[in-house]
């Protein structure tokens, strides 16, 4: 690591690195419900809307009661569409209702409630896909995130990340840039980096704070 390096990744996880779980008010753990929060919030996400409308509305979600496979599996699909409205998920939310309902039995009925049997599984990406509107995007964003409880998925970092760390001037390999950071915060390396791919405001301030 070179102490550029070292500067860019301090600044980049200082200004960006909070992980869009955290933003949804997720703490991540190794249990049912974090796990199944995670879920949806991946779904929302990988719809073509702003990923500040997007935690925005997995807050709205589950205070709304809709954070595990019961309540929302259990609510109508006009309380979903109502949440939905609330996070400002406006576009997608007839769709998103129904695909969030069928998420929740899906978690139900092949895991009984538990996203830890899926792990236990294997082939992630392939179980993960087999959810309603998660696609290849929302494979990326849900095992960006659980890398940090599940070490074997690690290092996760796809596209959009590698995109990130190439307008930094970082390494452009998972491998190297695993080594940048320490185990438990490669979740918010990967999360940083993708809001730098995102936006070009973000990678300038990092810079400039290098």
């Amino acid at each position: 690591m070179t102490k550029r390096d070292e500067a860019v990744v301090r600044a980049l996880l200082a200004q960006q690195g909070r992980t869009y779980a955290s933003e949804a008010g997720i703490t991540l753990r190794d249990t049912p419900v974090p796990l199944f929060r995670l879920l949806v919030l991946a779904d929302l996400l990988s719809a073509r809307i702003r990923a500040d409308v997007a935690v925005a509305t997995a807050r709205a979600l589950f205070g709304a009661g809709m954070g595990d496979p019961r309540g929302m599996a259990d609510a109508t699909w006009q309380e979903r569409v109502d949440a939905l409205g609330e996070g400002g998920y406006r576009r997608y939310d007839e769709r998103t209702a129904t695909q969030l309902g069928k998420v929740a039995e899906l978690v139900r009925d092949s895991y009984r409630g538990d996203l830890r049997r899926m792990h236990e599984s294997g082939d992630l990406a392939r179980l993960l896909r087999e959810f309603p509107g998660i696609g290849p995007a929302g494979v990326d964003i849900f095992l960006r995130e659980v890398q940090g409880i599940w070490p074997e998925v690690a290092p996760h970092l796809d596209r959009k990340a590698l995109d990130g760390a190439e307008r930094l001037g970082l390494p452009s390999k998972p491998e190297a840039l695993t080594r940048l950071v320490a185990p438990g915060d490669l979740p918010r390396l990967a999360a940083a980096l993708v809001r730098v791919a995102l936006r070009d405001e973000a990678a300038e301030s990092v810079l400039e704070a290098a």
